[in-house]
């Protein structure tokens, strides 16, 4: 069973090479084509993830984010949710690494088996990083006008972080 978990994309990239020659179809000169697109994406993209990187560095080294947590914190407990867990909330939708990194320091803090824990770990696992995905998504298809795109997700997410806080505690019991 490990070796076709470890074959499986030579596989996969395989069977759609075979595929592909079946069919007629030039499977170098498509794969040359799709990366060249790739690279312009990349090009065309750049300057906006580099300027949502700078902000949300700064963001976090100014400390902004530690005197809005303080300043949000008794609104959070209002309805249930640990004021530990709201750096985690504000960075998830920008950037998933800043993310990751709040997220281990409430596992390192906290643990990964407190409400604390089990909370930042049912939020990684089910919120996205709205801001990055639109900038990538749209950025690489030319969209400008998002529509009813950032609230949905916005919705979609604050949805995610109170069931976190239901189910979290239903675990626990």
């Amino acid at each position: 069973m490990n070796y076709i978990i470890l074959a499986i994309i030579p596989i996969i990239v395989g069977a759609v090479t075979i595929y592909g020659i079946l069919k007629g179809v030039k499977v170098y000169e498509c794969f040359v084509e799709g990366a060249k697109d790739g690279i312009s994406i990349c090009i065309r993209i750049f300057p906006y993830l580099l300027a949502m990187l700078v902000g949300v560095g700064v963001f976090r080294a100014s400390g902004i984010l530690g005197y809005f947590t303080a300043l949000i914190a008794p609104v959070v407990k209002l309805i249930g949710l640990p004021s530990e867990i709201v750096p985690l909330i504000f960075i998830k939708p920008l950037s998933g690494s800043g993310a990751m990194g709040v997220f281990t320091d409430i596992l390192k803090q906290y643990g990964a088996d407190s409400i604390i824990g089990i909370i930042a770990s049912i939020i990684m696992g089910t919120t996205e990083t709205i801001f990055y995905t639109l900038t990538v998504y749209y950025g690489a298809v030319g969209i400008k006008k998002i529509r009813h795109t950032l609230w949905s997700a916005i919705i979609a997410d604050i949805t995610a972080i109170i069931m976190a806080v239901n189910l979290a505690r239903i675990l626990l019991g």
